[in-house]
């Protein structure tokens, strides 16, 4: 897997924070950002672990007791009442049409906040939270967005962030993911994001760490 192929599947599929308009009128507000860093793992020993970024390898320390985190199958009736979401999304006919969401527990409220194209410069197709292998007609344009849902009707997603709001709309079907603790065995390859915090000499730190699943493995 080739660093755009990586970016385009973590940003699809981590960054993508759900935010669907119901009829519910939530307004609640972006999260507060959480430092951290996304990629391909390169080795991990339980102490320590490399993880491949799109700005190259980055060691980080593991620090205190180490949190993991992965997906389980849920549904939209629980993305309006969710802390915080990610949605992978396409461009089609002018709007964000949604791939994946992923609902976020309270601690990971803030974690790649924004929303962000996830194909290279150039490219003639461009995500902003596509999962890995969803397939996009030529030309359309992906995102993931990370926030808080703002309002949501069942078709629709208003997601909130610092600097900005994104709508999406909903298609029927839509894989929804509920990322959760749970003990995982990492290997060299998997899709993960950790959050970080850096110490005085520079040394990056963890105590959470979220491995990424094809949305048909996540059940």
């Amino acid at each position: 897997m080739n660093q755009h192929s990586l970016r385009r599947l973590v940003y699809a599929t981590l960054l993508a924070t759900l935010a669907t308009p119901l009829t519910v009128q939530a307004q609640a507000k972006a999260a507060p950002p959480i430092d951290g860093i996304i990629g391909k793992l390169q080795a991990f020993d339980g102490k320590t672990l490399d993880v491949a970024t799109s700005s190259g390898v980055v060691h980080v320390v593991v620090k205190g007791h180490l949190t993991t985190y992965k997906q389980v199958s849920s549904d939209l009736s629980h993305v309006a009442a969710a802390p915080y979401i990610g949605v992978a999304s396409a461009e089609q006919d002018g709007k964000q049409v949604a791939k994946q969401i992923f609902i976020f527990p309270m601690e990971l409220r803030g974690a790649a906040e924004g929303s962000v194209l996830t194909d290279p410069p150039g490219a003639s197709s461009h995500s902003r939270m596509t999962n890995g292998s969803v397939s996009r007609p030529a030309g359309s344009h992906s995102r993931m967005t990370n926030g808080t849902v703002q309002n949501s009707n069942g078709t629709t997603l208003v997601v909130n962030y610092q600097d900005g709001s994104q709508t999406i709309s909903v298609p029927p079907g839509v894989p929804v993911t509920e990322v959760v603790p749970q003990q995982v065995t990492f290997t060299p390859g998997d899709a993960v994001y950790a959050t970080t915090k850096k110490l005085p000499d520079g040394t990056l730190v963890t105590d959470k760490i979220f491995q990424f699943v094809p949305a048909a493995a996540s059940h």
